[in-house]
């Protein structure tokens, strides 16, 4: 008799039917007149180790959704089971916030802006060791500010500059400190919203190589949101495009880049730029504008501005399918549209499965 098939290991990360819908109130009563659907029905799940990317257009929900996974928004419904290092898996959607203490030091994020998400008034001892004070309580500041220096040895700083203020440093030092801080807790689970967008190309590939050495050597997950898709395809294993609060296609990278099934996505593709002015992508723009969450269209919300609609897409939703192992696709005509990918000419920062022989940018 064959030996059966050994069990997937439980993921770290399910979210499930999440929603998130900000009232609209108008009168002197503020009343409620509508619903903007920030995060309309969205679900997957992260594997522990894993880097899922979260991409789309400025709008689509992506970033709210990582906020509800760390509960600096309050979901309006959904569950968020995440898998302790105890093993207890919590729905995070549902702990009230007193309890969230102890699930804070095993989920941290990376902030965009590495200019505004640090205090100017404090300097590197203070920024690294808060979460240490906060959520450890570790009173000491002498083992506060040994265990500082080894997280910026970490990150690749100088423990030297631990009495310095964030002034004093630049772009992708600024983002490190900030890496040093989410790690002080040692989480299991980083969320990284738009960590490079603000950086020059070149410290880019730093900050990126560093984000994958530190992936290997603390075991860790990522959520990586973003809009870059060069930036996508280099670090994370799979895919999750989203438009107007859903997800319109999930996939592993190298499928969905190779032959998106979701115009959609094979739009943003085609929008990615490239050095050589002799490749064309070969695909029509995307006409008109992103439709108001808090009005989308009837159908499929792509249906105004997708090449390929037809009477269907836009009396019925389509329902999120799986049109190939691990490729799943919200589009009536996914089977039967061959769409380009992100062919050559197409290029990330030079990020690698190596560290940055330079630590400092």
């Amino acid at each position: 008799m064959p030996a059966a098939p050994a069990a997937s290991p439980a993921p770290l990360l399910e979210v499930m039917n999440l929603k998130k819908h900000f009232p609209i109130r108008k009168g002197v009563l503020r009343k409620v007149v509508a619903q903007v659907r920030a995060v309309d029905d969205v679900s997957f799940s992260i594997a522990e180790g894993e880097t899922l990317g979260l991409v789309g257009e400025s709008g689509c929900g992506k970033t709210t959704t990582a906020r509800c996974i760390l509960r600096a928004l309050d979901p309006t419904d959904g569950r968020i089971l995440f898998r302790t290092k105890a093993g207890e898996v919590v729905d995070v959607a549902a702990v009230p916030e007193r309890a969230m203490r102890p699930l804070r030091r095993e989920m941290q994020m990376i902030f965009q802006d590495p200019y505004g998400s640090l205090n100017p008034r404090m300097n590197l001892l203070d920024i690294v060791g808060e979460p240490l004070l906060v959520i450890d309580r570790l009173t000491d500041r002498a083992e506060r500010t040994e265990r500082v220096a080894a997280l910026l040895r970490l990150v690749g700083l100088r423990p030297e500059y631990m009495q310095r203020y964030p002034h004093a440093f630049s772009g992708g030092q600024r983002q490190r400190i900030v890496i040093a801080r989410a790690l002080a807790l040692h989480p299991r689970l980083v969320v990284a919203d738009e960590a490079v967008s603000a950086l020059d190309v070149s410290v880019q590939a730093q900050v990126l190589n560093l984000m994958l050495k530190l992936q290997r050597e603390l075991q860790l997950t990522y959520l990586f949101v973003a809009h870059d898709l060069g930036v996508v395809k280099h670090i994370c294993d799979r895919v999750i495009v989203m438009y107007v609060g859903k997800i319109v296609e999930m996939a592993p990278t190298e499928a969905l880049y190779r032959a998106p099934k979701h115009p959609y996505t094979a739009a943003l593709m085609a929008a990615v730029p490239v050095a050589d002015p002799r490749i064309r992508s070969g695909m029509t723009p995307l006409q008109g504008e992103v439709p108001s969450p808090a009005n989308p269209p009837s159908g499929c919300y792509f249906h105004p501005r997708c090449p390929h609609a037809v009477t269907l897409c836009a009396a019925q939703p389509p329902a999120l399918e799986e049109v190939a192992p691990g490729h799943f696709v919200s589009c009536h005509r996914a089977r039967e549209l061959t769409l380009p990918g992100l062919g050559r000419g197409h290029d990330a920062p030079s990020a690698s499965r190596s560290p940055s022989p330079r630590p400092d940018g």
